[in-house]
């Protein structure tokens, strides 16, 4: 009797269904609120990282004097580095996606339960809102450290007058939509092979990582449209009026990666 109430008392009471990953280890499953809550804290860390380090520490001490800044490569492997923590702490819980084109992007490909959709979009939203709050509070502990931020952007997104090298429109789309619809192919693949399951954060990690160091001379990437909207809250006015291309261009670009995986993806082979 006794052992039969201890396997009871441990099964999970009204619960989602687990991930991919917890199915495969026949793990615990998690509730709907952890899901919620590991996608905001996985995003926050993300944002906190990358953008931190980009406020912080690109230019450090000064754009003229640039002996200890940690530059593009830098804040390239700032990004790289919060999602493979990020992925490695709670992406056994909600999958790690932290990234709203990511989301859609595995919803398309048919790797994602719709139900979770809103849910996930929103946590990222607030994560990632909730970090760069907190960066522009540490900003505000010294004077005309905020205003400063604030009148560069606030490593924000852009495009022409945004962008970092002073690339157009069409050149930030592209950039945005193919660099996302690469990022979501190698997510696709990668943790669609149980053998490479430990890999998985170190390899999107790093994928991340790349494409940093591709695109932040030309939009100062986003391929989130969290990060992107985090950081427009604090941008000023060019970042808001701007920030569109980094959601449409993400999305677009994760839409079509999921599309294609799905139409690529194996099949069951059928008797005759």
């Amino acid at each position: 009797m006794g052992k039969k109430k201890n396997e009871k008392r441990n099964e999970p009471v009204a619960v989602e269904d687990s991930t991919v990953e917890q199915r495969a280890q026949h793990a615990p499953q998690w509730s709907s609120l952890a899901r919620y809550a590991a996608e905001f804290f996985g995003t926050f860390l993300l944002v906190l990282g990358g953008v931190g380090t980009a406020l912080f520490a690109a230019t450090f001490p000064s754009a003229d004097d640039n002996q200890a800044g940690v530059g593009f490569l830098g804040v390239a492997l700032a990004f790289g580095l919060t999602l493979v923590a990020g992925i490695a702490a709670v992406g056994h819980i909600s999958g790690g996606h932290f990234n709203p084109a990511v989301t859609l992007g595995l919803l398309i490909a048919g790797r994602t339960d719709a139900r979770h959709v809103p849910g996930y979009l929103l946590s990222q939203l607030l994560g990632g809102v909730v970090a760069t709050s907190v960066l522009a509070l540490v900003l505000s502990g010294k004077d005309g450290a905020f205003a400063a931020a604030q009148s560069s952007g606030f490593a924000s997104n852009g495009f022409g007058e945004g962008s970092p090298g002073g690339y157009g429109l069409a050149s930030v789309f592209v950039v945005e939509a193919v660099l996302t619809g690469v990022f979501v192919a190698v997510i696709l693949s990668i943790t669609a092979k149980k053998e490479y399951v430990t890999f998985a954060p170190i390899g999107i990690g790093l994928t991340l990582t790349l494409i940093h160091l591709i695109s932040i001379p030309i939009s100062n990437t986003s391929v989130n449209p969290a990060r992107s909207i985090a950081t427009a809250v604090y941008g000023g006015a060019l970042p808001v009026s701007q920030l569109w291309v980094f959601v449409v261009a993400p999305i677009v670009g994760a839409a079509v990666a999921g599309l294609i995986v799905r139409a690529l993806g194996r099949r069951v082979v059928q008797a005759a």
